[in-house]
C-alpha cells in the first residue's frame, strides 16, 4: 500500500475533531508530508494532545486491519482531495476526511434524493417508502438512506427491485453490519451500488455515530424526504443538516393521531415542503439537476451517446405517457405550458419525466425550453 494511503488511514484512526484534522491535510500538498512535518505542524493546525500521540504511534493493529480491507475487491478509501469525491458532499459545514467505500464510488456521483423515516413504520409507511423510492429510480434518480431498520430498509430494498442505484451511509466500520439482520440486505447493496462510511474497518456501531451518518445522508443527496418521523426521530437531525446544506427538505403529512406523523408535521409548520408523490418531490430538484446535468452526465459518463443511437430506454418507452411526449418535442425548443397543452399532463408530472429523459440524454432544456437533443434520432419511438 502506497504512503499517502497510509498516511490518511493514520489521519482518520486519530480520531478527535475534524477541523484540525483537516487543517493539518490542507497545510501541506499531501497528506504523508503533513504528518512528516512533526508534532509543532501537529500542534499548529490545532491537533489536541490525544490526537498528536495518535499520529506519532499509530495504532498498529486498527492501521493493518484497514489495510487489509481496501486489499479486498471493490473496497475503496476516496479521500476528500480525491477527484472520485461527491462534490456535493464537499459543501456541507463538516465534510469527512475520506470514505470507505465498499462498491462503485462512483455511485456517489450519481442525483440522489434521500428517503429517511422511522425505524418501526406502519404498514402504510413502509409502502409510502417503497413507492417513493421506486418513483425516483424510474426517473433516473438513485436512492440513498442509513441501513436502519424500518424505512431506510424499506427505501433501499424498493430501489433494488426497481432496477435502480443505492446509497447505503452506515454509522460503523464498512467490514461490519448493523442492524445484524441486514447482512444480505447490505451485501446486496455493495454488489449493485455502494456502502459508505466515514469510520475505519473494525468501528463499532454507537450511538454518537448515527448524527454524523445522517449528516453525510443529508450532504450526498440534493433532496431529503421524511416518511413517519416521531418528534424525536433520528430523521429530523438529516432533515435539519439537509436544510442547513442547503438542499430541499421534503415531508409527508400524517393522521394528527400517530405519532409517527408528528415530526413530519413539525417539518412542514417549520417550512419543509408537504408532498404527497414522488413527482412532486422531482419538480422541485429539477431546476438543480438541470444546472448541473452536463458535469452530472461526464461525472456518471451517462450513456449520451448510447441513447443518441438507440430507442428510449425500456422503462420509459413502455410508458405512454412517455410516448406522448417524445412526440410532442421536436428540434426547436417548447416551452413547459405547451407542453402540458400537448400532453394534458400536469407540471409536477411533466418535470419528472423531462428529468429522467434528460439524465439519459435524449433531450436537453435551454433557457427553461425543452427539445430532443439533436443529436438523438428522430425516428425512434414514433
Amino acid at each position: 500500500m502506497d504512503e499517502e494511503t497510509r498516511a490518511l488511514l493514520t489521519l482518520v484512526l486519530a480520531g478527535g475533531g475534524l477541523a484540525a484534522r483537516r487543517a493539518l491535510a490542507c497545510a501541506r500538498p499531501c497528506v504523508a508530508a503533513a504528518l512528516d512535518a512533526g508534532p509543532v505542524a501537529w500542534r499548529q493546525a490545532g491537533c489536541s494532545p490525544g490526537q498528536q500521540r495518535r499520529l506519532a504511534a499509530p495504532d498498529a493493529g486498527a492501521l493493518n486491519d484497514a489495510l487489509r480491507w481496501l486489499q479486498q475487491a471493490d473496497h475503496h478509501l476516496v479521500a476528500a482531495s480525491d477527484e472520485r469525491f461527491p462534490d456535493l458532499l464537499r459543501s456541507i459545514p463538516e465534510p469527512p476526511l475520506a470514505l470507505f467505500v465498499h462498491g462503485d464510488p462512483a455511485t456517489a456521483w450519481h442525483p440522489a434524493i434521500a428517503v429517511v423515516g422511522s425505524r418501526s413504520p406502519t404498514p402504510g409507511g413502509r409502502a409510502l417508502a417503497a413507492e417513493f423510492s421506486t418513483g425516483f429510480c424510474q426517473a433516473g434518480l438513485a436512492v440513498t438512506s442509513g441501513l436502519a431498520a424500518g424505512v431506510d430498509a424499506a427505501a433501499h430494498q424498493a430501489a433494488l427491485a426497481a432496477g435502480g442505484v443505492t446509497v447505503a451511509v452506515i454509522g460503523n466500520g464498512p467490514d461490519l453490519v448493523f442492524p445484524s439482520h441486514h447482512v444480505a440486505l447490505q451485501r446486496e447493496i455493495a454488489t449493485r451500488g455502494a456502502v459508505v462510511s466515514e469510520y475505519p474497518p473494525g468501528t463499532p456501531a454507537r450511538p454518537a455515530h448515527f448524527p454524523a451518518r445522517n449528516r453525510l445522508v443529508a450532504g450526498l443527496t440534493v433532496a431529503t424526504v421524511v416518511i413517519e418521523a416521531a418528534n424525536r426521530s433520528g430523521a429530523l437531525i438529516t432533515a435539519r443538516l439537509a436544510a442547513e446544506a442547503g438542499r430541499e427538505v421534503c415531508a409527508l403529512p400524517g393522521s394528527v393521531r400517530n405519532p409517527r406523523a408528528a415530526g413530519c408535521h413539525r417539518l412542514i409548520r417549520d417550512g419543509a415542503a408537504l408532498v404527497e408523490a414522488p413527482a412532486e418531490v422531482m419538480a422541485l430538484v429539477a431546476p438543480l439537476l438541470a444546472r448541473a446535468l452536463p458535469d452530472l452526465q461526464s461525472r456518471l459518463q451517462a450513456p449520451t451517446e448510447q441513447g443518441r443511437r438507440a430507442h428510449l430506454p425500456a422503462h420509459l418507452a413502455s410508458e405512454p405517457d412517455y410516448q406522448t411526449l417524445w412526440k410532442a418535442l421536436d428540434h426547436d425548443p417548447i416551452p413547459m405550458d405547451s407542453l402540458i397543452m400537448h400532453c394534458g399532463l400536469t407540471a409536477a408530472r411533466l418535470s419528472s419525466m423531462l428529468l429522467a429523459m434528460e439524465l439519459a440524454g435524449i433531450v436537453v432544456c435551454e433557457h427553461g425550453r425543452y427539445c430532443r437533443n439533436p443529436g438523438f434520432p428522430t425516428s425512434t419511438a414514433s
